[in-house]
């Protein structure tokens, strides 16, 4: 049974949403419910929780006030299940993921599929979104974990581990680079190349680069879109710019070859597990946190076909984000 009213839910929906159209979306509930459920509840408690402007509704005062004590009653009964599930020795329980679209593909699922058959008592949600809304989704309490490409610092977020994959180069097997080990960067003046475009970070990343090496780069075609550069790249347009994760199956399959990037000025990608500072993890969350940190601790050699130059890490406590 939900801890919350009908409405609690629907107002919280709103209040993180800034509409009743997206809420409606989110919460797959009619937007007619989702109004009349929040103006009752504004009638009930005698004041307006929502500005009406034309781009959205934003909270007032009173409202700011309810979404607080809404977010940390929420907490407390998160904390409450977690107390009494592991007071019973539980094995079994719900856990959510927030994880980019990068990892809908490669060892995570695999570590769901034997995670299922060792502890067939634990369902995982997973929640795929922009690599940017996955700390709010971490911090709002809509999930237990998360895997962050690139975790800006945030006060709330802890960084239990992480591992970092290489920038480089992508081509066909066939293509004349592909058994190189290594190549700098100086390299795209001289080959036909497949660009990554914003809103991808890689974009920015090349950029620094272009001004630091003063390389031009002679791009035959663009997109915004990881799964378009690795098509066009298989399809003989170009060479691509992507990081080891992004073209990993491709690279195990044998359809790409993965030639990394050399400057010593090129940050890698880092994938990082972070949880709520704040929040008590349950027995199934700790237990999936320990499947995921053994999966990183291999992964230069299970992420990496042949080894790699992957690095990991265990940054629990000192390497927090702050």
């Amino acid at each position: 049974m939900p801890v919350f009213s009908r409405f609690l839910r629907y107002f919280m929906a709103v209040a993180r949403l800034g509409s009743i159209r997206k809420a409606s979306e989110h919460l797959h509930i009619a937007a007619s419910a989702i109004d009349r459920q929040i103006l009752q509840g504004e009638s009930m408690l005698g004041t307006p929780l929502f500005e009406r402007l034309p781009t959205g509704l934003r909270l007032t005062a009173a409202g700011e006030l309810l979404y607080a004590s809404s977010k940390k009653w929420s907490r407390d009964h998160e904390h409450l299940k977690v107390q009494i599930e592991d007071m019973r020795g539980l094995r079994r329980g719900q856990v959510d993921i927030a994880l980019p679209d990068a990892l809908t593909r490669g060892f995570l699922p695999v570590l769901l599929r034997e995670l299922q058959q060792s502890h067939p008592g634990i369902s995982v949600r997973l929640h795929v979104l922009e690599n940017h809304d996955i700390s709010r989704c971490l911090i709002d309490g809509e999930a237990d974990l998360a895997l962050l490409l690139n975790p800006t610092h945030a006060r709330e977020i802890l960084v239990r581990t992480h591992v970092d994959f290489p920038l480089g180069f992508v081509c066909r097997p066939d293509h004349p680079i592909a058994g190189r080990k290594t190549l700098r960067f100086s390299m795209c003046a001289e080959l036909p190349m497949v660009m990554p475009e914003l809103p991808l970070a890689l974009r920015r990343q090349i950029e620094v680069l272009e001004i630091e090496t003063g390389v031009t780069i002679r791009s035959v075609v663009s997109a915004d879109n990881i799964q378009m550069i690795k098509s066009l790249v298989m399809e003989g347009m170009g060479v691509g710019i992507l990081s080891f994760l992004d073209a990993i199956e491709e690279i195990r399959r044998g359809e790409l070859a993965f030639v990394p990037i050399s400057n010593r000025t090129l940050a890698p990608l880092r994938l990082a597990l972070c949880v709520d500072r704040s929040r008590q993890l349950s027995a199934a969350t700790r237990l999936v946190i320990a499947e995921i940190e053994k999966s990183f601790l291999k992964s230069p050699r299970e992420l990496a076909p042949g080894g790699g130059s992957l690095e990991n890490g265990q940054t629990e406590g000192d390497a927090s984000l702050r």
